[in-house]
């Protein structure tokens, strides 16, 4: 069993979803969790009495646009204070599709904004003192359009693609740091595929109704067209592998990028 007592963790984008099974497993594990969104106070209670019965030593939500780099500032800041920030996992993104030349300049801004540039000004802010620690982990959570493209998602590949980079700098930068003992302070992301989210259940219903309701059917048949394994990904999956990476033995596995994609990016 993982134990991650005495670590605190901060999961952006962590309300629901992905980042929402991810702070569960990670409090499942003992860690106090820090969660983020742009939630109502009522949504972000929810989600902490969610991690709290899942385990967690402690459970805070913290409010902040990751668009706005002064309210990134204040994030921190407050997050900092709550204490020390032991595991990052960057999983705020927002998504949005049109072709190239129809994609609207402010949502080209925003994407690259929350998809890229806050991880960047949350793994600055964070890492020297994981350094100084000896421990730290950095979790990005890309995407297979971190690793291949796909029409219409300008943005949305460009801000992974640049992800995956970003981390592997980071990874290098900070490889030295720490000991085998202490756990070293390791970057890299998660590349998950098809992930039943709620922001797919409308294309899984759209391509079930054409299936006369069988909603395995309409899976198969959306997946058909990317995915080998036809089958999603459950949030919770990922939050498990989240959690291995937290794991001392995982002190070498830095740099790298992990798909969670049913052979997409294989073919």
């Amino acid at each position: 069993m993982s134990d991650l007592s005495g670590k605190t963790a901060f999961v952006t984008g962590s309300v629901q979803g992905i980042g929402l099974a991810i702070a569960k497993a990670l409090g499942g594990a003992g860690a106090r969790v820090a969660l983020h969104g742009l939630a109502t106070a009522e949504e972000g209670e929810a989600a902490c009495a969610a991690v709290r019965a899942a385990g967690a030593a402690d459970v805070q939500f913290f409010r902040g646009d990751m668009r706005d780099v002064s309210a990134i500032d204040a994030l921190v800041n407050n997050v900092r204070a709550w204490g020390p920030v032991d595991i990052l996992v960057n999983n705020a993104g927002i998504q949005h599709t049109a072709p190239l030349a129809d994609m609207p300049r402010d949502t080209w801004e925003a994407i690259l904004a929350i998809n890229l540039s806050a991880a960047f000004h949350t793994m600055q802010a964070f890492m020297p003192d994981m350094a100084a620690r000896g421990f730290g982990r950095v979790i990005n959570i890309a995407s297979v359009h971190g690793l291949v493209a796909s029409k219409d998602k300008a943005p949305y590949v460009a801000a992974k693609f640049g992800l995956v980079g970003l981390s592997r700098v980071a990874a290098l930068e900070y490889a030295s740091a720490g000991t085998k003992a202490s756990g070293g302070v390791t970057v890299n992301c998660i590349a998950p595929g098809w992930t039943e989210t709620a922001i797919i259940q409308p294309q899984i219903e759209a391509r079930a109704a054409h299936h006369g309701g069988n909603r395995d059917a309409g899976i198969a048949e959306l997946l058909g067209e990317k995915q080998p394994s036809l089958r999603t990904s459950d949030p919770e999956e990922i939050g498990a592998l989240a959690l291995w990476l937290c794991e001392r033995v995982a002190h070498n596995v830095t740099g790298t990028t992990i798909p969670v994609d049913g052979g997409w990016t294989a073919q």
